[in-house]
């Protein structure tokens, strides 16, 4: 299947948008506190940086499946995950208030939110196919 090179403005800026805020995302992991502790094993620790790190890598293949390989359904899933992305940053600042690793999260979460709306608006509209 050929892809083409001329891909619109909005759905580039859905690819550029979205690629900075999982790049945010994984700073914000690789950064992360990992002093095991009473409630943290090494290998609880260890698992959830796996788990982290492949879906990093999954987003980054959904973003690339909609913005070069024009599929549509890569949008809604990364919409979905957005959505409880936000559902868990809420929760999260009604329980520690803002902190910097939530305010990095809220940036996270605005990218990918600017980045979804260019996605679905302006001239992406035709660009996505199924």
């Amino acid at each position: 299947m050929a892809v083409s090179t001329n891909v619109p403005k909005n759905v580039f800026y859905f690819e550029v948008l979205l690629y900075m805020s999982l790049t945010l995302d994984a700073l914000s992991i690789a950064f992360q506190d990992r002093t095991p502790d009473a409630e943290m094993s090494d290998t609880t620790i260890m698992a959830a940086n796996i788990v982290a790190a492949s879906m990093l890598l999954l987003f980054v293949y959904l973003v690339w499946l909609g913005a070069q390989r024009r599929k549509s359904w890569p949008r809604w899933v990364l919409t979905a995950s957005l959505v409880f992305s936000v559902l868990s940053l809420l929760q999260i600042l009604g329980v520690n208030g803002l902190q910097f690793d939530s305010a990095i999260e809220i940036v996270s979460c605005a990218l990918t939110a600017a980045g979804l709306y260019c996605a679905f608006t302006g001239d992406a509209k035709d660009w996505f196919n199924g």
